[in-house]
């Protein structure tokens, strides 16, 4: 007998209470912060943008000139989420003064993202090993602190939206050769995410590429591959027309959705589409039809912007990468993260890894090893795992596609050591959760001493990003600021004043003025400070210019303030008492 009451509740109200269920601790946890911090630079920036979407700029002018004035800033994030933040704040605006709904917005907005995260693993799962492998992704979705990151309160940027957006593609992509309704979501879904961000497109890619090789290999699924095709041409165009403004239609970006990759998605989405039609079509013949709608695809993408082909960063200054890329958490290794502090990366690879097991694990059961869900599901994790060893950011897509595939091994368990009622299961569940394996992983690596290089807590440098500690310098007459450029989000967002930079690679030169201001000699710091028309110099916390010897650094303009040496150039503010900022004065 079934481990499960005959008389089972509905699923859709177990996915609604496991996602209350993870609302409530995360609100509870993070809820004060949020009066504390904006939380991340994203964020703050998100923020800006959004006050000033409010405020009536127009729908196609993302345009912030506060930043690298006089040339200002046009961010490559989607308008979409300002209009469901947007949609969010004005909701809570009839009962709730200003500062208050923007605080509901920020924290409520980024757990809506967790109810389509939910059900996305859990659809996986279902499809894999049924309702009983759900209820298991449930189980871990709870109690899945670290795969929550990009969705506590406060993450009001656009992770949150990519992973979610990711992960149901994958799963409608899953179901396709089941329900023909979710071929047509999964090419909804590609124009969607496409608009949003193209962080997630490699999913978006991947699911594509699984539709055409089921085609290739069973001509039956012709079917589906045309309903995907016309779907996702359709969304995309439309989100190039919703996103793109029209006197830039002919503007290719390697960043963004733009008339290269848009034109790109489109071709190859309709000729996928149209080569279904082929009546008759030998495997061979298929092959040539899909090869030449890639090469045409390719050939559009190619000659539209070439320098793409160079990745995402293709048009950032060069010099940027050494001053700051280079430096982006995020943006580091795997590799580089184990050598740092293993334990951290362990914390980050276990629950992965866990998965990657339950791929090797279930790929030996016949009913598995030639199903479409399961190689959807492992294929898409395959691609987190390494997405997330060339950039640990990835770590995320890696912990929610996991789920399934632990879930389905759990199952395996629990009939090898035959657990057949319901607190044994549960209990044996909550030990593959991924708050489990994380937290053992981390503890085994501390008691075996592998903690390796661990930063120290600085206090000083989070006091930086602590929202109080810019009601003085917001108190200051307006004026154009030079600071560490993780700052620059968050004055935008609590004070009047521009900055010179701010951490997006579409502000080159900005990056590069502020680092060489910082790291110059009092004398040529100030030649480049009177060349961008600054008013201030802030500097808060204890991280100096990168890429500078212990010589250059202490002579630079940044070393000579931290020992209190302020060249004639530049006049001491009144420092707020127990406040984290020196401000200068930058003299006529």
């Amino acid at each position: 007998m079934s481990v499960l009451a005959s008389r089972q509740p509905s699923f859709a109200l177990l996915v609604l209470a496991a996602w209350l269920l993870a609302v409530v601790q995360l609100a509870l946890q993070y809820w004060p912060e949020t009066v504390v911090t904006l939380n991340d630079t994203d964020d703050a920036m998100r923020l800006t943008q959004l006050r000033a979407f409010l405020g009536g700029q127009g729908w196609f002018d993302l345009h912030e000139a506060r930043v690298q004035p006089p040339a200002g800033y046009d961010p490559h994030w989607s308008r979409l989420i300002d209009l469901g933040l947007a949609a969010v704040y004005l909701l809570f605006r009839p009962f709730a003064e200003p500062a208050l709904a923007e605080r509901l917005m920020r924290v409520v907005w980024p757990m809506l993202w967790l109810a389509p995260a939910i059900a996305g693993v859990a659809a996986l799962a279902w499809r894999m090993a049924g309702r009983e492998a759900a209820l298991v992704v449930l189980l871990f979705a709870v109690i899945g602190l670290p795969a929550f990151q990009q969705f506590k309160p406060g993450r009001i940027d656009h992770h949150n939206v990519q992973i979610a957006i990711a992960v149901l593609t994958v799963a409608t992509t899953a179901w396709s050769d089941r329900a023909r309704w979710c071929a047509v979501a999964a090419g909804a879904l590609t124009g969607l995410g496409l608009a949003i961000g193209f962080e997630g497109m490699p999913f978006l890619v991947l699911c594509g590429a699984v539709f055409t090789i089921r085609y290739v290999a069973d001509r039956a699924a012709g079917k589906a591959l045309r309903t995907y095709g016309y779907a996702a041409a359709a969304s995309t165009a439309a989100a190039f027309a919703v996103s793109v403004a029209p006197d830039h239609w002919l503007h290719g970006a390697c960043d963004s959705l733009a008339i290269n990759s848009a034109a790109a998605v489109v071709i190859g989405s309709l000729g996928l589409a149209l080569a279904t039609y082929v009546r008759d079509a030998r495997m061979p013949l298929r092959c040539g039809l899909v090869a030449a709608v890639a090469v045409a695809a390719a050939v559009v993408f190619v000659l539209s912007e070439p320098r793409c082909l160079s990745g995402p960063y293709a048009l950032v200054d060069p010099a940027v990468h050494p001053l700051w890329l280079a430096h982006v958490r995020e943006m580091q290794p795997l590799i580089a993260v184990f050598a740092e502090n293993p334990s951290t990366g362990l914390g980050i690879a276990v629950f992965p890894a866990a998965g990657i097991i339950a791929i090797a694990v279930l790929a030996g059961r016949s009913e598995l090893r030639g199903d479409f869900g399961f190689l959807t599901a492992s294929a898409a994790l395959l691609l987190a795992v390494a997405m997330t060893f060339a950039a640990i950011k990835g770590y995320a897509y890696a912990m929610w596609l996991a789920m399934p595939l632990v879930a389905v091994m759990a199952l395996r368990l629990f009939a090898l050591l035959r657990l057949t009622s319901l607190v044994p299961r549960f209990v044996a569940a909550l030990l593959l959760t991924p708050m489990a394996l994380s937290a053992g992983a981390v503890s085994i690596a501390q008691a075996a001493g592998l903690s390796g290089t661990i930063k120290a807590h600085r206090p000083d440098r989070e006091a930086c990003f602590q929202s109080k500690n810019y009601l003085a310098l917001a108190r200051l007459p307006p004026g154009r600021i030079v600071a560490d450029i993780d700052y620059g989000p968050f004055l935008l967002a609590l004070t009047p004043h521009a900055v010179l930079a701010a951490p997006y690679h579409r502000l080159s030169a900005g990056i590069i003025a502020a680092h060489r201001i910082f790291a110059a000699p009092p004398d040529a710091a100030r030649r480049i400070v009177e060349r961008v028309h600054a008013q201030y110099i802030a500097v808060c916390g204890p991280r100096a210019p990168s890429e500078m010897s212990d010589e250059e650094r202490a002579t630079s303009l940044w070393g000579r303030l931290q020992t209190g040496a302020v060249p004639n150039w530049l006049s001491a503010e009144p420092a707020p008492e127990g406040g984290p900022f020196r401000v200068y004065r930058v003299r006529s």
